[in-house]
């Protein structure tokens, strides 16, 4: 009683919430206690804990749930507004010349072209627990994030590494100049950041190839967990998700973080924006990894499907891939629902108009199995890397669009600031500092970055109705039409010059964004469900064409946009110095779309 009375009040309420976490803790010391070595092998061998209710997979999403599952791409595009906006001046600042930058950007899509597509077919042969395309991302995140903090912390790391900085005669030259006292020209001594260089190419490479195959897996795990019918309504969701992250992305870049208080405290403008963006990514990734649980390949192809104690779940394989299989079917515990496979399915969703096939075609499932054990067959990683190589025509088109799309992108986001401080501002990047063209560049890259938050945000806008344009005007006509949108656009821009038209037509941009990131991956889907992706020779369709992994297909498509940035990186140097204007890169755009446009119109679409 009188040890009571000696935790009464603060001190008592302290030791009581001392005592329930120490509770808590112990409870779950009890319940998850287990080695590293012992968790990576019950993961690769798949346990009964993996074994529950995927019925989640099979019904309709609501635009909430699909919000949640497209977070990480929101993420990703904060990442890449910050990238974007600041990895050229920042390694401007520590001494990489101008004609070494396109070196440092062609080394993401050099590693990532080969690479996207490998990691696309180990994901589609992942047998963890957790399922095939969330260890990828979180994978993936892991480099992101990485690249988040070297990026902007490379030029402090050097310093410790020894690396000598010459900046304070800089600072105290510039500071003068700004006081108007008489400008002199600046001698410090020459600085040293060889190690700062190395750290922040690391950074960028990390985070530039990082955040663009982290797509690759985000894209499968979003058509995996949702049925056929809900995978146009999907993708513009993440196109949607996509777009409001550039968006508010460019927009946080445009502030002035060093007037502000969190700025001061974490170090200045570029690493307030790099450590609040580093923030919003993991929470976004959080949300999607947690959305929904995939179901784990072992448990595909080892589902017992002659046990008929429970009830069973037949798989929708021709969508969720890697498996080779007629009818099949998993059992997902006690309150599973009957999906019938064939069709793509759900009892309690009427897809199709005539209820009596579906159990016809159910019934006949079911005297075939009791007569068999039939068991899933796992294709090898040699198949789908050969299926990269081997590649069917109607794939190989969108490949190429796609090529175009990007290479007509890329020119936009990566040189358009450029354009708007050297063309329209009449700026020059190369004058003195403080000079009168060097502020008038200054104002057109900040300029520049409004027109790029206003293709984000054209992009999101878009996206909410591609939906219903397909619906009503098909996709051959979306794809081809958005691009030639874009082309017209770019080339009122390239003529024009003017302020107006930076803002104006860079809506154009968001449309021809939301184009790219929507139709390939719907038209591939599409070929997975209908298990199609050859015409006959009457140019029907040739069903059953071969099997082919979702995962590795999407990254295949999602490669491209490594392949277009190296081209470029190689060769718009060149066109710039040829033509004696940046203008030439707005008028690349455009030529490029036109491309685009026509191998869209060569592109199989079947029924879409």
């Amino acid at each position: 009683m009188e040890k009571l009375h000696n935790y009464q009040g603060i001190a008592g309420r302290f030791h009581q919430w001392k005592n329930n976490i120490k509770e808590i803790y112990e409870g779950f010391q009890e319940k998850y206690s287990t080695n590293l070595v012992a968790t990576v092998q019950s993961q690769l061998k798949g346990n009964a804990s993996a074994n529950k209710d995927f019925s989640h997979v099979f019904r309709t999403k609501t635009r909430t749930e699909l919000i949640r599952v497209s977070a990480a791409v929101m993420g990703i595009e904060f990442s890449y507004a910050a990238e974007t906006a600041f990895v050229s001046p920042t390694l401007l600042k520590i001494g990489v010349e101008h004609q070494h930058m396109t070196l440092v950007w062609a080394l993401s899509p050099l590693v990532g072209f080969f690479l996207c597509p490998i990691l696309g077919s180990l994901s589609d042969r992942c047998k963890l627990n957790m399922g095939r395309r969330r260890p990828f991302i979180l994978l993936l995140s892991v480099g992101v994030i990485l690249g988040l903090l070297l990026v902007p912390n490379g030029e402090t790391l050097g310093n410790w590494f020894g690396d000598k900085n010459g900046e304070s005669v800089d600072s105290l030259a510039e500071i003068n100049h700004w006081k108007n006292t008489t400008y002199i020209q600046k001698t410090s001594p020459k600085s040293s950041h060889s190690w700062g260089i190395l750290f922040t190419i690391l950074g960028t490479v990390l985070l530039d190839f990082d955040a663009d195959a982290c797509q690759s897996p985000a894209r499968a795990y979003l058509l995996d967990v949702c049925l056929p019918e809900d995978h146009a309504k999907g993708l513009s969701t993440f196109t949607v998700m996509a777009g409001l992250g550039g968006f508010f992305g460019y927009s946080m870049g445009g502030l002035n973080w060093d007037e502000t208080e969190i700025g001061r405290r974490l170090g200045g403008h570029v690493k307030a924006v790099f450590s609040i963006i580093t923030i919003i990514f993991v929470t976004c990734v959080a949300f999607t990894i947690t959305s929904f649980a995939e179901i784990p390949l072992w448990v595909l192809a080892t589902a017992d499907s002659s046990n008929s104690d429970a009830e069973r779940l037949p798989v929708l394989l021709k969508t969720y891939g890697a498996c080779d299989s007629g009818d099949e079917q998993v059992k997902t515990g006690e309150e599973a629902t009957s999906i019938t496979l064939t069709d793509g399915l759900v009892d309690e969703t009427p897809f199709i108009e005539n209820p009596e096939f579906i159990q016809e075609r159910s019934d006949i499932q079911k005297e075939d199995l009791v007569q068999t054990k039939n068991k899933l067959e796992v294709e090898s990683l040699r198949h789908y890397l050969l299926s990269i190589i081997y590649m069917p025509l109607s794939l190989r088109m969108i490949c190429m669009t796609n090529l175009f799309c990007w290479m007509a992108h890329v020119c936009y986001s990566l040189y358009f600031t450029d354009f708007v401080g050297e063309a329209v501002f009449k700026g020059d990047p190369r004058a003195n500092t403080g000079s009168d063209l060097q502020l008038r560049y200054e104002e057109g890259v900040r300029f520049g970055c409004w027109g790029m938050a206003m293709y984000s945000l054209s992009c999101s806008f878009y996206s909410l109705i591609i939906e219903k344009l397909i619906q009503r005007f098909k996709a051959k006509s979306v794809y081809v039409g958005g691009l030639i949108f874009y082309c017209t656009g770019m080339a009122l821009m390239a003529l024009t010059r003017a302020k107006l038209s930076v803002l104006v037509f860079s809506w154009t941009a968001g449309i021809m964004y939301s184009t790219l990131f929507t139709m390939p991956y719907l038209l591939v889907a599409h070929y997975h469900n209908v298990s199609t992706f050859e015409l006959d020779e009457n140019g029907a369709p040739k069903l059953g064409s071969g099997l082919r992994g979702l995962g590795t297909d999407i990254a295949i498509i999602s490669s491209m946009v490594f392949l277009a940035q190296f081209i470029l990186s190689l060769c718009m140097g060149t066109i710039i110095k040829i033509s004696g204007t940046t203008t030439a890169v707005i008028s690349t755009a455009s030529f490029l779309s036109f491309c685009g446009a026509l191998s869209a119109t060569k592109i199989m679409y079947l029924d879409l």
